[in-house]
């Protein structure tokens, strides 16, 4: 896979796909993927910029087959809503792509039902997502599912005495621990595919350090975080190549079910993709199992 880019990616013609997040990785996911001949559906919380992604797209790509579903992640009604709408719409889906995030809000917000907002958006969302589209999926032939974690995993721990931060919130601990938990739902998941036989291949992926909105989005633009986004810009590697590693494990054929792929250069903060080191806390397959199964109640599915 060295090397590996868009000239290398499969067509993807006769697949439907799901792509969480309207800017940043996702729209570079939603694009690559109608370029080169899927029926994308990008879904996120804003309209005008769902919107204004699918016009970018269709400017790029003119016969593209993409469309727009709300969904919000941090609302798990909004979640069982999108997925009853795609049961309606289409017989299977052949790709999940759980990209959206938010990152390091400077005060600890909550979701609509009332869960710390990093981990109910990044995590329990796409668990509830993953679920309730779970039947959509196997329906196809060679179904996969990409859930993205980050470099910032590496230094996240799962408080289960305190998943929600009520006692104590840290922007970037809490930030650590939804992404390290997309990492082990990931693992976990393609260990339960295999032992349940759903025919799901479920793979990680991580950006490195991307150039997206997500930093000022979340911790504010004028915040050190946003300034470095801002006025360090060219430490960021552009969204394009930041979706690299995601792209590779959603469409290639030698990608492989439980693995985790990220750049391959400077400590995997930049470059073409290539395997990523799994952190040692993301191998601890009872914490796994237990954060599925807590998963499951604090989302209110079930899976299987």
């Amino acid at each position: 896979m060295a090397g590996w880019s868009l000239l290398d990616m499969p067509p993807q013609a006769g697949r439907t796909a799901i792509v969480t997040g309207t800017g940043g990785l996702g729209f570079e996911d939603a694009l690559a993927l109608a370029r080169a001949g899927a029926d994308v559906i990008v879904a996120g919380r804003n309209p005008e910029k769902g919107a204004a992604a699918l016009a970018r797209i269709r400017r790029a790509v003119p016969n593209a087959t993409v469309a727009f579903e709300p969904l919000d992640l941090a609302r798990l009604a909004s979640v069982a809503a999108f997925a009853e709408r795609v049961a309606g719409s289409r017989d299977r889906i052949d790709l999940l792509i759980n990209n959206a995030a938010v990152m390091t809000p400077p005060t600890r917000q909550v979701s609509a039902d009332g869960y710390e907002l990093q981990f109910a958006t990044n995590h329990l969302g796409h668990v509830a997502l993953t679920a309730r589209l779970l039947p959509l999926l196997r329906r196809a032939s060679a179904p996969r599912v990409v859930s993205l974690s980050s470099v910032a995993a590496r230094g996240g721990s799962l408080a289960f005495d305190d998943l929600q931060a009520e006692r104590a919130y840290r922007p970037m601990a809490a930030y650590s621990q939804s992404k390290l938990a997309c990492l082990m739902f990931a693992l976990e998941l393609q260990r339960r595919s295999e032992a349940g036989g759903w025919g799901l291949t479920s793979l990680a992926a991580h950006p490195g350090i991307a150039r997206t909105d997500l930093l000022p989005n979340g911790a504010g633009p004028r915040s050190l975080a946003g300034l470095a986004r801002t006025y360090l810009w060219f430490l960021f590697q552009p969204a394009d190549r930041a979706a690299l590693p995601a792209l590779y494990a959603a469409t290639a054929p030698q990608a492989a079910g439980g693995a985790y792929y990220g750049p391959v250069h400077l400590s995997e903060t930049r470059g073409a993709p290539g395997p990523a080191r799994i952190p040692a806390q993301a191998l601890d397959e009872a914490a796994a199992a237990r954060l599925w199964d807590v998963s499951e109640r604090l989302a209110g599915v079930r899976f299987g």
